[in-house]
């Protein structure tokens, strides 16, 4: 599964901006305009969602099997899981423990930053896209810089991208 939340990359492409993210495989997997508009859940829709498997800690939408899914990384009570949420329905799909690898590295970092956080993730996200007229959220990660805890916010919209930093202190 491609769950890696490390750094997006953005190549233009005849057809816009694709988001491209290293997967497990060393596949390049992307998210372009027309895939991420067809989806009727936004990312502030999906955070709240994926709350019932815990504290919502970063999420993106992403190409996986060649179609679009919305995944969203949880912590509770000690454990990280990977949430899927339909795209569509805003139902819970599917939820996978994350016990090892580079996702267990990128969701102790992440847990790190929301837990100096005052502000929740969907607050940030929601801040993003509220300030940003016309754009959806398309990631959302925590860190820490400068000591404080922000989120890294990618919007898109037809004409291309845009990345924000979102305060969560």
């Amino acid at each position: 599964m491609n769950r890696s939340f490390a750094g997006f990359l953005c190549a233009a492409t005849g057809a816009g901006l694709l988001f491209i993210a290293s997967a497990a495989s060393g596949e390049d997997k992307g998210v372009d305009w027309k895939s991420l508009s067809g989806a009727k859940v936004s990312l502030e829709k999906g955070l709240t969602a994926a709350q019932r498997k815990g504290r919502p800690i970063s999420g993106k939408f992403e190409i996986e099997d060649d179609k679009l899914q919305l995944s969203v990384y949880t912590a509770s009570k000690g454990a990280f899981h990977e949430v899927i949420v339909d795209h569509v329905s805003g139902k819970i799909a599917k939820s996978e423990q994350i016990k090892e690898g580079e996702d267990y590295i990128h969701a102790n970092a992440q847990i790190k930053a929301m837990s100096a956080a005052k502000k929740s993730l969907r607050a940030a996200v929601a801040g993003a896209v509220a300030a940003n007229p016309g754009y959806r959220a398309v990631s959302a990660i925590p860190s820490v810089e400068q000591g404080k805890p922000v989120a890294t916010v990618v919007l898109q919209n037809e004409a291309g991208t845009k990345t924000v930093s979102e305060k969560l202190y």
